[in-house]
């Protein structure tokens, strides 16, 4: 369905290109899962330099593995720790130029080196946080962190808020 060449052009027109993509894949699906697995596989392909994304989803009390695309990882983060837990308990996007550096980061793959994690809040409710992983020191800068943001936004208007949040 999707080809390298799909991604030409300067990097906002890659960027739109890729939103464009998530929006085909997502319009009028209803089913959770499956629209984190297509986002997940969407970034994972687009991305480069990274060695893991994926989601994860708030329990309501902590923040449980969801679909992802790399190594196997963390099932469980409490909120307020690592990055991910930090990210959602301030539900902000935390962008980590050294991962080793952040006080009391999470290691689930030792070859990450940069972090970038993204909360995914509707109305007022966490529902997760988006992660995305790069073995290079400093691979996510502004530019990254506006897209993904707008990318979440995009697929949060697609998820509900569970019963228990």
């Amino acid at each position: 369905m999707f080809h390298a060449n799909d991604y030409s052009g300067s990097r906002a027109e890659r960027q739109n290109a890729v939103l464009s993509q998530l929006q085909a894949l997502i319009a009028g699906e209803c089913s959770q899962v499956a629209n984190l697995a297509n986002a997940a596989a969407l970034l994972n392909f687009y991305l480069d330099d990274i060695n893991w994304v994926g989601f994860y989803l708030f329990d309501g009390n902590e923040l449980v593995l969801g679909p992802f695309q790399g190594l196997p990882a963390c099932i469980r983060i409490p909120l307020g720790k690592g990055v991910c837990g930090t990210s959602a308990e301030r539900k902000e996007t935390l962008r980590i130029e050294d991962v080793h550096a952040f006080p009391g980061h999470i290691a689930c793959d030792a070859a990450s080196n940069s972090e970038i994690v993204v909360p995914i809040v509707k109305d007022g409710h966490l529902l997760g946080v988006l992660d995305i992983d790069s073995p290079s020191k400093g691979r996510f800068d502004a530019e990254d962190q506006a897209f993904l943001e707008r990318f979440v936004s995009m697929l949060t208007d697609q998820l509900t808020v569970a019963a228990n949040a």
